[in-house]
Order: structure tokens, then C-alpha cells, then sequence
């Protein structure tokens, strides 16, 4: 096989997502992340159970208010929010962009924590003793900026998968969160029987940008 054509064969490998590649480094296989639908999950734990090291670059860690995201928790316009902003990495790529609100009378005590290596629902955790224990999201497909190609190093023909949360305690919102996952990297999966529709459904959640 001549030079050329594994030139040419990496190349739409990388396009592709499914090898990873860089001046200086080999090529090397993309692992597939992995995030199961209806149960609880962390980005966190998928990235480990992908078997590759997590860091995150932390952009904003301080307390704010936000209107449209207090509503979503269902607060005042006005409440103090402990806001979280990061890049998150899978080995040495980007996964992920990651925005969480937390109120900040639930979760002022992790402001102090170094989240770049760290687990933000562990912190919450140890901290405070928040543990979600329900919500939902809504998936769907969107097409990354200029800015989001430069912070997760895509093409403008990779979609990105955006993932907004709803977390809750009991029947209490406590976390609002919006992902923004590369989608050539993570897949979600889901397991079904063929059942009895409920009667009841989750409510519709259509959330714009913050």
C-alpha cells in the first residue's frame, strides 16, 4: 500500500472522528463515550468507564444571577446561583463544553473546590450532601459556532449534541445544566421492552440559551 493512500485513508479517519491524531503524536483509535439513557449518569464516570483521564479547564466558578435559569429551578428572578463553566477533556481532546447553576444557598460550600480533575456530583456530595435523585433532559442536535469549533477542536461538519438537565432532590429542583458534547466522541443508548404506554409523561422541556 503506498504512502498516498494511508495518507488518504488516516485523513478521512480523522475527519471521520473515528482516529485521533496531531503533529508529533501517532495515530491512535477514538474511543467511543458512552452515556445510558433513564439513569442517573455523570460525564465524569462515562469518561473513566472509557477508560481515558478526565480534566476539566475551568472558565467561570462564582456566584450570579440569571433570570431564565432561576425560573428553570423555580425561583426568584434574582436568587444567587453558584455557576460552573468548563471545557471538558477526555484523555488529551475536548469532549464537551459544560454550564451548571446550582442555588447558591444549596452549594456555596463547593466554591472553594478545584473542579479540574475533580467530580463536580462528588463535591456536591461531600460538601453539601446533595445527591440528585431525579430530572430529566432534552437531547437534541445543533450545529457549534466558530467559538465552540475552537474550544473543542472541530470541523464545522461535526454536530455537537446538546444535553440540558433538570436535576432534582425529591421533588425540588436544585441543578440546571447545558452540554454541549461532540458528537463523533459520545453516543447515548437505551434499553426497551415493548410495554404499556404510561399514561403520564415526563413534561416537555424546550430551554433556548442562557
Amino acid at each position: 500500500v503506498s504512502r498516498n493512500t494511508v495518507r488518504s485513508v488516516l485523513a478521512r479517519l480523522r475527519e471521520e472522528g473515528v482516529v485521533l491524531s496531531g503533529r508529533g503524536r501517532r495515530p491512535r483509535l477514538n474511543p467511543e463515550i458512552r452515556q445510558p439513557l433513564g439513569a442517573f449518569y455523570s460525564l465524569y464516570e462515562s469518561v473513566q468507564a472509557a477508560g481515558l483521564p478526565q480534566r476539566s479547564v475551568v472558565r467561570r466558578f462564582d456566584v450570579r444571577t440569571n433570570a431564565r435559569v432561576a425560573r428553570r429551578l423555580e425561583l426568584p428572578d434574582q436568587t444567587p446561583l453558584v455557576a460552573l463553566e468548563r471545557v471538558r477533556l477526555a484523555g488529551e481532546e475536548p469532549l464537551a463544553i459544560d454550564q451548571a447553576y446550582f442555588p447558591e444557598s444549596l452549594a456555596g460550600p463547593i466554591l472553594d473546590v478545584d473542579l479540574s480533575t475533580g467530580s463536580l456530583y462528588e463535591a456536591l456530595a461531600q460538601r453539601t450532601g446533595i445527591r440528585l435523585t431525579g430530572g430529566y433532559e432534552v437531547l437534541s442536535a445543533v450545529v457549534p459556532t466558530k467559538s465552540q469549533q475552537r474550544d473543542l477542536a472541530v470541523s464545522a461538519r461535526v454536530a455537537l449534541l446538546a444535553i440540558e438537565r433538570l436535576g432534582r432532590v425529591g421533588d425540588t429542583p436544585v441543578e440546571w445544566r447545558r452540554t454541549l458534547v461532540r458528537a463523533d466522541r459520545f453516543s447515548v443508548i437505551s434499553d426497551f421492552s415493548v410495554r404499556e404506554r404510561r399514561a403520564s409523561s415526563p413534561p416537555a422541556l424546550r430551554l433556548g440559551p442562557v
